[in-house]
């Protein structure tokens, strides 16, 4: 047994010294570089390409089999375009592993890789040529495939490599620049340090990023098992319209393909960048993370966001404590979402917080009991602080795309009751039915300066800016809206009961009707967004207090009086003035008890009655005073408009002093009026500040101007020729009486 141990050991031997006594030989007689036209000459036949061998070949063969190779080019197929370039490589392998079928590589270098590949028009690449494959070859590598090799790789090394590749059908380009990577020991289930850095570039989409990776890899290609620990990630550039990208990661990441198990620890990930002039951060931290094929689950998920702009900014935050899962359905025991905006003028703060749950499957997620807490502070808000919250629940179904919603509590300074569904999500049709205790909308809208309130004109060359009523052209809505109590633009009503609905830019209010001024509103409104606007109004106004609603709408402060309006108007138009100048339609009024401010007719002609029997009588005009009324008990007229033109022909005004008639025109369009009014006087002016008789008496009286400069002209002429007219009629009436006397007597 000790011969035959003997003599074996010897064979080897002798066997292992002649193996490297002939190595050793080959090497110091063996010249690769002899044999580059050969070389060349065979990759020209067969594979019609050019191959430049332009540095040295260095071949070893013990104790390493190694090859190192510089300046070596490949062109194009048939071409004389240069496929691929590289500058240095060495490869160098244990000998004796080899012969137990493992593979121990002491080094692999490459520097200057440079390879471009297309993909042309017809579909074929500029590679098909060197992917062809035998059959034989096909069977060799599968027999090799049968019986895995054992690698084991000291270090590698790669430096300044480019990738590049071009589809010439669809123009996109991709790119791998200036790829750097450094390894340690690299073999399966041994833990190994890389140190990555890489440029990626793109037009498709488009993409220009630098990375830079350092981890420690652990990998097993038979179990499919791999790992990283101690990630570091860094990335910066742009991407899409995003510049200014950064992107830090770090934390432990897991894959077993096998399982199809993933994992992450401590695992964090942070992003900002600049988009559309916008500075935005993102931060993602999964301190547990696990997903398998059948379950996934995570102690705490939290996603922190925050976008900066020239108008403010806003910071997000997102957690998901308790997640868990899997393929079908998951759940998270407190989903909260808190929201953070900032403007120059005010801030809020709102906060979602709800168990979450869904079905992947279905397509159906479920916020079961759902608070929404708001905050909002801000030197123009009610007491400069606002605080509301509602609870309720949400469900959405993606897969029939319907949300339905169901909210109740307090919002702003109001008591909110409101079921909302959206059905839809590409052009949402939107239903509701919303009770509103009470609002005051003006509490949140700006305040307005004396000069902001009035009008304001278009400078002179400039166009009147167009309505934009666009937004409505896709609105899609059906719903009821009920409030106790409205205060808008210091317009107050209660009761208010309207019902909307909107499509295809067709928006129709019906009813529409509130209890307001001691009277009461019913009617609708109609607004047509397609092509040029158009609005149709249909109110009718009952018992309602005309002094109080006009000087608390538009701070028109002329008429008084309590009663009906009633409006059947239509308008159409692209800009305001345009819609006024083609308002079309009819208008009534009928007043009880009240007064035209601006002028006291019957205080004027007392004035002027000293006139009477002087030939310089004349009109007199004079600018509307505040100080001065026109009392009626009763006053009632109605109207045609027709090009924005208000005309009336039956005004009828009464009180016990005075009668007035007129005809005339508001010129809506234009803002003025020119309207004539005939005033006839009762036989005494007692009660309005005169004893004088000067009743029965005709006068004109004209109303003029812009509406914001009334004048108000009396034709006293015509007062005194009236009333010589009447002591005429009158001497006729006597001497008529007298005769009749006369003639009476005679016949007698």
């Amino acid at each position: 047994m000790n011969k035959i141990l003997k003599y074996g050991l010897l064979g080897t031997g002798a066997v292992v010294c002649t193996a490297v006594a002939g190595a050793a030989y080959v090497a110091a007689t063996f010249n690769p570089n002899d044999y580059k036209p050969q070389i060349i000459q065979a990759v020209k036949d067969s594979k019609q390409r050019s191959l430049r061998l332009d540095g040295d070949i260095k071949l070893s063969f013990f104790p390493n089999i190694g090859a190192n190779l510089s300046k070596v080019s490949l062109s194009e197929f048939n071409s004389a375009n240069e496929f691929a370039a590289i500058e240095s490589a060495r490869v160098s392998l244990a000998f004796m592993p080899l012969l137990s079928k493992q593979v121990v590589v002491n080094e692999v270098a490459v520097s200057g890789l440079q390879v471009v590949l297309v993909k042309h028009k017809d579909g074929t690449t500029n590679i098909d040529d060197l992917l062809a494959k035998d059959e034989k070859k096909k069977e060799a590598e599968k027999a090799a495939s049968s019986q895995p090799v054992k690698f084991d790789i000291a270090s590698v090394s790669i430096a300044k490599t480019n990738f590049t590749y071009r589809d010439e059908g669809t123009g996109a380009q991709y790119a791998v620049k200036d790829l750097n990577l450094k390894t340690g020991r690299v073999a399966m289930g041994v833990p190994s340090k890389i140190d990555l850095s890489v440029g990626v570039q793109a037009n498709q989409p488009k993409l220009d990023i630098a990375a830079q990776l350092k981890a420690t890899l652990t990998f097993d290609p038979d179990k499919q098992s791999y790992q990283l620990q101690g990630m570091e990630l860094q990335a910066s550039g742009s991407a899409l319209d995003i510049s200014n990208l950064k992107v830090k990661a770090s934390g432990d990441a897991s894959a077993d393909l096998t399982t199809q198990e993933f994992g992450a620890k401590k695992f964090k990930l942070n992003a900002t960048g600049t988009k559309a002039k916008d500075n935005f951060e993102a931060a993602l931290d999964a301190p547990s993370l696990s997903l398998t094929k059948d379950k996934f689950s995570g102690e705490k998920l939290t996603l922190n966001a925050k976008l900066d702009g020239a108008s403010g900014n806003i910071a997000a935050a997102l957690s998901l404590p308790g997640l868990e899962g899997n393929a079908q359905s998951f759940k998270s025991s407190a989903f909260t979402l808190d929201l953070d905006v900032k403007q120059p003028e005010q801030t809020f703060k709102v906060k979602l917080s709800s168990p979450l749950s869904g079905n992947f499957q279905a397509q159906q997620f479920n916020l079961s009991n759902l608070t929404v807490a708001v905050n909002a502070t801000g030197d123009k808000l009610p007491n400069k602080s606002v605080s509301s919250e509602m609870k309720g629940s949400v469900q959405v179904d993606a897969l029939k795309q319907n949300v339905q919603a169901n909210l109740a509590g307090g919002l702003l300074q109001s008591q909110v009751k409101a079921k909302i569904g959206v059905s839809g999500f590409a052009n949402p049709a939107i239903q509701f039915d919303v009770d509103i205790d009470q609002i005051d909308v003006d509490l949140y809208l700006p305040k307005k300066s004396a000069d902001a309130a009035q009008p304001v004109a278009a400078k002179p060359g400039q166009p009147e800016p167009p309505l934009d009523l666009s937004a409505l052209r896709k609105l899609n809505l059906d719903g009821s809206l009920r409030i106790g109590s409205l205060k808008v633009a210091n317009v107050k009503s209660a009761k208010i009961r309207l019902d909307v609905k909107a499509r295809n830019g067709v928006v129709n209010i019906n009813p529409l009707s509130a209890s307001l001024y001691q009277g009461s509103m019913d009617g609708s409104v109609s607004v047509n967004a397609q092509a040029t606007p158009s609005i149709s109004i249909n109110q009718s106004l009952g018992g309602v207090n005309v002094a109080a609603l006009t000087k608390d709408a538009a701070n028109f402060d002329t008429l008084e009086g309590k009663g009906n309006v009633g409006m059947n108007l239509t308008m159409q138009g692209n800009t305001v003035s345009a819609m006024k100048k083609a308002l079309n339609g009819n208008m009534s009024l009928n007043l009880a008890d009240g007064a035209i401010k601006g002028i006291n007719v019957a205080k004027k002609l007392r004035d002027a009655q000293g006139m009477f029997g002087k030939g310089g009588a004349s009109a007199q005009t004079q600018s509307a005073n505040k100080e001065e009324k026109t009392d009626f008990s009763e006053l009632k007229a109605t109207f045609k408009v027709s090009s924005g033109v208000a005309h009336n022909d039956d005004l009828s005004l009464k009180s016990p002093l005075l009668r007035l008639t007129g005809n005339g025109d508001i010129d809506i369009g234009n803002d003025s009026i020119n309207y004539v009014a005939k005033a006839t006087l009762a036989k005494t002016l007692e009660g309005q500040g005169g004893k004088d008789s000067v009743g029965g008496i005709t006068v004109p009286v004209r109303v003029s101007g812009p509406f914001a400069d009334l004048k108000y002209t009396l034709d006293f002429g015509a007062m005194v020729g009236e009333a010589a007219k009447q002591k005429v009629e009158a001497r006729k009436e006597e001497v008529k009486t007298k005769l009749k006397g006369e003639l009476k007597g005679l016949f007698k």
